[in-house]
Formats: structure tokens, sequence, C-alpha cells
């Protein structure tokens, strides 16, 4: 059995209660393929994780944009995998590069979220990507593979986990990786996988492509073998998010 399509709306610090109820009416009356095709997860802001969770259709789920890196406590502003839990939440983003280049999330520290998430019971997408000068000095895979060392250093079982490529340089720019580029470093990945933690974690784990996907450039992406879906920022926001949870159909072709 292939890898199931897996796609992400990340909302981003965007959002009303009326416009998210909005979004969810869309999203709800949308018409996609069945979850045996592709799985569906949403990520909205955290003050709205329980009213969107409350109003959501049951065959899409809901994720946090982020988590702390251990038990909850003295952390002002931080929320815990535990909360999370109790919230019935079942997926959590972890290490996003705005979280990285914004809040100097080190790859040191994204690996210690990711694995403790994990031994609470959430499910996780960490991110891991380059930025445009380290893809420009051909460093990109010297800088995925410290982002994915620090996770495989930590994580023992990978069955919970989306592993995003999210190339820094096309996140909310416009810029896309052409859908060779981005099968060429969901390969890379998926080798490093294979010779670092095991090859039935390699064939097994999905690797999901980030960067200004969107309506009209999501079934190209989807054409290639290791793009295992996706996960969008801006277009989550919008009616066209349906198109690209269509696309997971090409896998069916």
């Amino acid at each position: 059995m292939g890898r199931k399509f897996f796609v992400g709306g990340n909302w981003k610090c965007n959002g009303t209660t009326e416009s998210v109820k909005k979004l969810v009416e869309v999203l709800n009356q949308g018409e996609v393929p069945s979850e045996d095709i592709v799985e569906v997860v949403v990520a909205p802001p955290f003050v709205f994780l329980p009213l969107i969770k409350s109003l959501l259709r049951s065959d899409f789920a809901v994720a946090a944009q982020n988590a702390w890196v251990k038990k909850g406590g003295a952390f002002t502003g931080e929320i815990s995998a535990e909360q999370l839990v109790n919230l019935g939440i079942p997926w959590v983003i972890l290490g996003h590069s705005e979280r990285r280049a914004l809040l100097n999330e080190s790859n040191e520290f994204v690996g210690a979220k990711v694995a403790y998430a994990l031994e609470q019971g959430l499910k996780v997408i960490p991110c891991v990507g380059e930025t445009l000068e380290q893809r420009e000095a051909g460093k990109t895979m010297d800088v995925i593979t410290d982002q994915l060392k620090a996770i495989a250093d930590k994580v023992e079982h990978w069955e919970n986990v989306v592993l995003a490529y999210e190339p820094v340089w096309a996140i909310g720019t416009g810029k896309v990786a052409t859908p060779d580029q981005a099968q060429e470093v969901h390969v890379d990945i998926r080798k490093w996988i294979a010779a670092n933690v095991s090859e039935d974690v390699a064939s097994q784990v999905r690797i999901i492509y980030g960067g200004s996907v969107n309506g009209g450039n999501a079934n190209e992406l989807a054409h290639q073998p290791d793009v295992d879906g996706f996960l969008v920022g801006g277009a989550s926001l919008k009616p066209e998010f349906i198109d690209i949870i269509k696309a997971a159909e090409v896998k069916t072709k």
C-alpha cells in the first residue's frame, strides 16, 4: 500500500472568530477525495483551536502550530503538548522556518520538541528547509541533513511523523520550487533517512512540500513520486485549498 497523500493548511497568525467560521463553512462544504485517498489537517492559531475542532468536518483533523519543549510550568506564553492532548488536538507543526528564523529555534531545540511531542502522543509535522543563500551556495542538503539529524538523534519511532520540506525562499514569496527541484530534495531526504534511520522508515514516511503551493501548481507538484502532499500557507485561507486537496487524486491515476 502506498503512502497516503497528506495536505496540511497552516493558517499562521491570521483570522478572527468571524473569518475562521466562514473559512470552516467553505471547507465543510468542499467536495474532496475520501479519507482513503487523502489526509487533511488544518492548523489555526491557538486561540481558535477548540472552536475549529468543534465546527470542522469529521474527516479533517486539527493541528497546533507549535508546542513547548517540555512539560508545562513557568513558561509564560507557551502551550504544552499535554495541553494539546487534553484538548483532543492530534497534530502539531514544529520547527517551521519562521520560528527558526524569527525566534532563533535551533536544530537541537526543534529535535527535542519533536521527540517530546511524540512521547506525549501527538503526531508531528517537523519542517526542514534551506534559505536562498544556502541553496545558491550548494548547501541545501548540508542544511537539511543537520536539521534531520537533530530530529533523528532523539526520535526512535517515526510512524507519527510527517516531514515537511519547506524551502525558505519559496514561503510566502510566490516563488515555488519546480516539480523537479522538489522531487530532487525529497529523494535526497528519503535517501538520508534510509541510510541513517532505516530503509523501512524511508519508504513509509510521508514527505510533503511547502512553499507557495496553490490551486494552480498543486497537481503538477503532486505528480512527483516522492512528493506525498503539501503544507500550505496563504492558499489554505482561501477556497482554492479545496483544489489543492483534490490534487491527491493524481496519485490514484
